[in-house]
């Protein structure tokens, strides 16, 4: 009769054969935007929508990097100054005026926050109010991303040739500290791993997602879901977008597709990228503590599962091969060594799309701790009235 020890390495075995064989091969990391976007006989308008607040430091090369767009249909660019208190605004207009192109441009000031909304999608939703009556698509793109020159011809392309009404593209994320090499590619790990994007993109599956830095949305599908105002208090507003456009999808529409961008072999080459650093382990931390528990809908026993699931997962392999020398489980050591061993080979083509050393990957299960621990303390942010703090506004308060 097998030990404690074995059953739980057995476990946490299956647990590892399922997710690479059976959560739509998430971990190959293999969806990415068709480069470059062909000649096409029509190119829609389209608004590119950028909410800003206290972006100073960004706002130059995130903003110019929008109205460089080689885009050869109409473009505008609208971006909504959410109340910024560090001359975002200002910034913004010397870059549009310095720009050659700031016809594209048009700087709106956001009206006080209603009761009910967030930040951002209250200036997504005054920024698509704004967009001309001939606007076909709308384009969300973060304060912090810088775009390529191409990356509007590409979105477009995506959608108009797979007939999809909203193309979504996780940027590229810094990674060159040692808190950004740890965290960062197990980050877009994790995020694949709940959204695979196979399911994501495939039009008969419910499972949707988006990433926020970098949404094409097709104007109609907005209106289909009743715009912006239908998911006015949504924290995780990406994903939230993404399922109601999703169920809202007409019978020929493909639905939407959600894809990676790849990172730059050489300096001569462009990529999507967030010019935001993570320098520090408190900067990831609070990035993940904003909204995890929203997204387990503020429920205990949901995030106990997790909590249970993520141990179970991550944590027991490691623990139970490298006490060994006390437990003398020897067939328990052999099964969670090769579940660690899975473990780390599934993390190998992140490591690759962000050209970091494939040594990092038995250092998952640390990765997975540090995230579990931001996630508890996402529930307690909550908890105490601090959750969804996001530049002085808390976003997600208790209600209890």
């Amino acid at each position: 009769m097998p030990s404690i020890l074995l059953a739980t390495a057995l476990l946490s075995l299956l647990i590892w054969v399922y997710l690479l064989t059976l959560r739509g091969g998430f971990w190959r990391s293999a969806e990415r935007l068709e480069s470059p976007a062909g000649a096409r006989d029509r190119w829609p308008a389209v608004t590119a929508v950028m909410p800003a607040r206290n972006e100073a430091d960004v706002i130059a090369e995130s903003l110019a990097s929008l109205l460089a767009q080689d885009y050869p249909g109409p473009l505008r660019v609208i971006l909504v100054d959410d109340h910024s208190a560090d001359g975002t605004a200002t910034v913004a207009e010397a870059t549009a005026a310095s720009s050659g192109r700031a016809e594209r441009f048009t700087l709106l000031r956001a009206a006080p926050l209603p009761k009910g909304w967030t930040g951002k999608l209250w200036a997504l939703h005054q920024g698509s109010q704004q967009a001309a009556a001939e606007t076909e698509f709308l384009w969300f793109s973060d304060a912090d991303i810088r775009q390529p020159p191409d990356a509007l011809r590409r979105l477009i392309a995506k959608a108009e040739s797979e007939n999809r009404d909203l193309v979504s593209l996780m940027v590229a994320l810094r990674c060159d500290s040692g808190w950004e090499r740890l965290l960062i590619p197990p980050f877009i790990y994790f995020f694949q791993k709940l959204y695979p994007f196979a399911w994501v993109n495939d039009p008969n599956k419910a499972t949707a997602a988006a990433a926020g830095g970098c949404v094409l949305l097709r104007r109609a599908a907005l209106q289909r879901i009743g715009g912006i105002a239908a998911i006015r208090d949504a924290l995780i507003d990406d994903c939230t977008l993404a399922a109601a456009v999703k169920a809202a999808r007409s019978a020929d529409s493909q639905g939407i597709w959600l894809g990676l961008a790849t990172q730059a072999q050489s300096q001569a080459e462009s990529q999507a990228e967030s010019i935001r650093p993570y320098s520090g382990l408190g900067v990831i931390w609070d990035m993940v503590a904003r909204s995890a528990y929203n997204q387990l809908r503020h429920s205990p026993w949901l995030l106990a599962g997790t909590l249970v699931g993520m141990v179970l997962t991550y944590l027991v392999p490691p623990a139970l091969l490298l006490t060994w020398p006390w437990h003398h489980d020897g067939p328990a050591a052999l099964t969670s060594a090769l579940a660690w061993l899975l473990m780390a080979f599934s993390l190998l083509p992140t490591l690759r799309l962000y050209r970091q050393p494939l040594w990092l990957a038995p250092l998952l299960p640390l990765a997975a701790a540090l995230y579990s621990a931001m996630t508890f303390d996402s529930a307690r942010r909550h908890w105490r009235g601090q959750g969804g703090r996001w530049k002085g506004r808390v976003q997600d308060p208790h209600a209890g």
